[in-house]
């Protein structure tokens, strides 16, 4: 395994800066919030992994790593969906260039949302996205996520998992 690894997250609520730490401590490398480290630094390492949960269709902060080379690059987001059953790909082109995107690695993991601590923009934003895609969509075309949704909308609910941090861990020990 590289030895000269660094994780590097940007997180809003909390839940990828846990997967950040439980990834670092896995793999007893540093940790890095993406505000604390100058891009000239990434340089210094031979992997960077970079965590940033979705909001709107971004991945927070992935600009620090998509416009500052890297020598080798993992990318790990943390959104409400259930990553078994969401397509990625919009996302990833939005905030990668396809070139990069042939170069790099990416996981998916399911953080969590707690609508008392949101912004009121993300409380906005998930209260328009229950009225507009929820509360419109017929009974029998809503899927499963659609229910979760809809079930816990308003609460706080969490879903990370320590143990979805493995398949990231396995394949960086691999590098």
């Amino acid at each position: 395994m590289i030895n000269n690894i660094a994780v590097i997250y940007k997180s809003k609520y909390g839940t990828t800066k846990r997967y950040a730490e439980w990834i670092a401590e896995e793999l007893e490398i540093p940790i890095f919030e993406a505000s604390k480290i100058k891009p000239a630094q990434l340089a210094n390492y031979d992997v960077i992994i970079y965590g940033g949960g979705l909001y709107a269709g971004g991945i927070i902060g992935s600009k620090l790593v998509a416009e500052n080379p890297c020598k080798s690059l993992v990318v790990f987001t943390v959104g409400l969906a259930n990553p078994a059953n969401t397509d990625y790909t919009d996302i990833l082109n939005k905030n990668f260039t396809q070139e990069l995107l042939s170069k790099i690695k990416v996981f998916h993991l399911r953080g969590g949302v707690d609508y008392k601590k949101l912004s009121i923009v993300h409380k906005s934003m998930m209260s328009l996205l229950k009225r507009l895609v929820f509360d419109k969509k017929p009974l029998v075309e809503r899927t499963d996520e659609d229910s979760t949704f809809a079930a816990t909308y308003g609460k706080k609910v969490v879903f990370t998992d320590r143990s979805t941090i493995m398949p990231l861990i396995d394949y960086v020990r691999s590098l």
